[in-house]
């Protein structure tokens, strides 16, 4: 693939795996919009990864690390958000870190995190 092709693979991936996410956010699934909340910022992340560096982005699921490698910039509290972000991406799949991360989620929570009237389109960092 070429520099072009993977940053248009990324974009891509990520405004196709968005209305699943807002799906998932109206459907009261709020973990699990979350978990593709995080995926589809690690998505445009590594697109400005492959933009900025010209090559292929490192295999991490880390949005703090990955973006620090790119030319956003990123305040402080956009920092804290990613971090946070990063929750919902592998200890996700633990049982009981999922049981623990779930019941501490409702719509007002869920929304600081992700909001669905953003969109991709609109380049909105919410």
């Amino acid at each position: 693939m070429t520099i072009d092709e993977q940053i248009e693979y990324w974009i891509t991936t990520a405004e196709n795996d968005l209305p699943v996410a807002e799906n998932l956010f109206n459907n009261g699934h709020y973990l699990w919009c979350l978990y593709l909340g995080h995926l589809i910022l690690e998505k445009i992340i590594k697109a400005h990864y492959v933009k900025d560096n010209r090559q292929t982005p490192p295999k991490t699921h880390d949005l703090l690390k990955l973006s620090e490698k790119t030319k956003i910039a990123l305040t402080e509290n956009h920092k804290l958000f990613l971090d946070e972000m990063n929750d919902y991406q592998l200890e996700t799949r633990y049982p009981d870190y999922k049981f623990s991360l779930q019941k501490s989620l409702d719509v007002d929570s869920t929304r600081q995190k992700f909001n669905p009237e953003c969109s991709l389109e609109k380049k909105k960092f919410c």
